[in-house]
C-alpha cells in the first residue's frame, strides 16, 4: 500500500535520547521516518523537521498525538510533504541557476530568475516561490514556481527590500486569497534589493529565524550569478 508523506515540525527539549523516544512513539502508530533536519537549536531546545510516511487512509492527527506523548516534545505544525529534506539541494539550485542558458525571448537574467523560482521551493522547504520586482508600487512578476497562487500580487511597496525577513501575515499588501489559505511568507533581496525572492508556505510552519538567515545567505550567493551576464 502506498503511504502518504508528512512534514512534522517539532520543538523538543534538547536532552539525550529525546529523538529516540520520538522515533519510537511515531513507529508505534505505524509511521516510518524518512529524513530529519535540525532547523534551529537554542539553549535547552531544538526545532526539527521530520519527514514521515503514514499508511494511506491513516489519520495524520495520530502523528501529533504520538509525538506529544513524549515528554518535552511539542508539535509546531504538520502538513503533507513531497520530496526529501536534503541540504545538497541548495547546491543543486546554485548549479542549475549558474548553468541556465540564454533564452532569446526573455534574456539570460530572466531565464535564471525562472530557474530560481522553479527550484527554490524544494531547496528551501516552501510550497511555492516567486521573483518579484516593482514599477512604482505595483508588483511585476519575473518568475513563479508551480503551485504559486493564481491570485496575483498587485502591490510591491515593500520593495526594495534591505535584508531577508519573515513577512507579517497581516501585512495589508498580501492578497486576501493568500490569507484564506493560511500562507506564511518570507522574502530575501536579490542584487541591489529591487528584486526579491518571495517564498510561501501554505498552512505553515512559520519561517524560523535560522531559515530566514539561510534564505538570505542563499539569495546573496545567487544574486551574483543572476547578474553575472
Amino acid at each position: 500500500m502506498v503511504g502518504v508523506s508528512y512534514l512534522l515540525r517539532v520543538t523538543l527539549t534538547d536532552r539525550p535520547g529525546r529523538l529516540g523516544l520520538l522515533a519510537v512513539a511515531l513507529g508505534d502508530v505505524g509511521a516510518d521516518i524518512h529524513s530529519l533536519e535540525v532547523v534551529e537549536r537554542g539553549p535547552g531546545y531544538a526545532v526539527d523537521d521530520v519527514v514521515v510516511e503514514l499508511a494511506s487512509g491513516a489519520l495524520p492527527d495520530t502523528l501529533i498525538t504520538a509525538a506529544e506523548s513524549v515528554d518535552g516534545v511539542h508539535v509546531d505544525s504538520l502538513r503533507p510533504f513531497t520530496g526529501k529534506l536534503d541540504i545538497h539541494q541548495e547546491l543543486e539550485l546554485i548549479e542549475a541557476v549558474a548553468a541556465a542558458t540564454d533564452d532569446p525571448s526573455t534574456g539570460l537574467g530572466n531565464h535564471r530568475l525562472q530557474v530560481l523560482a522553479d527550484l527554490a521551493p524544494r531547496s528551501l522547504n516552501a510550497s511555492w516561490a516567486m521573483v518579484i520586482t516593482s514599477t512604482g508600487d505595483e508588483a511585476v512578476l519575473l518568475g513563479a514556481s508551480g503551485g504559486a497562487p493564481e491570485t496575483l500580487l498587485t502591490r510591491a511597496d515593500w520593495i526594495p527590500l534591505p535584508a531577508a525577513c519573515g513577512i507579517d501575515p497581516n501585512a495589508d499588501w498580501i492578497p486576501a486569497a493568500w490569507r484564506e489559505h493560511d500562507t506564511l511568507l518570507a522574502a530575501a533581496p536579490l542584487g541591489d534589493g529591487t528584486k526579491a525572492l518571495l517564498l510561501g508556505r501554505i498552512g505553515g510552519p512559520d519561517f524560523r529565524p535560522s531559515e530566514v538567515m539561510r534564505l538570505g545567505h542563499l539569495a546573496g550567493i545567487l544574486s551574483g550569478l543572476i547578474h553575472s551576464h
